[in-house]
């Protein structure tokens, strides 16, 4: 299994939480998914067909933003 963590921004409380954990499994592959408020982090274990990118462009468009360093 892959694992990919991003650090997001714009999680503020358990409904953000909530609602970006049942975008993200509705992605075919997305085997679990870890959400952390307080670091700002979503780690994300996958296989195919879902990819880093697919997974990506999931948080954003549920009105999150992956914040690159």
């Amino acid at each position: 299994m892959n694992t990919i963590l991003c650090s997001v921004s714009g999680m503020q409380n358990k409904n953000c939480k909530t609602q970006l954990k049942n975008a993200l499994d509705k992605v075919q592959g997305v085997q679990e998914v870890g959400v952390n408020l307080a670091e700002g982090t979503v780690k994300v274990g996958y296989n195919e067909p879902a990819t880093e990118m697919q997974i990506k462009n999931c948080i954003e468009h549920t009105g999150f933003k992956i914040v690159y360093e």
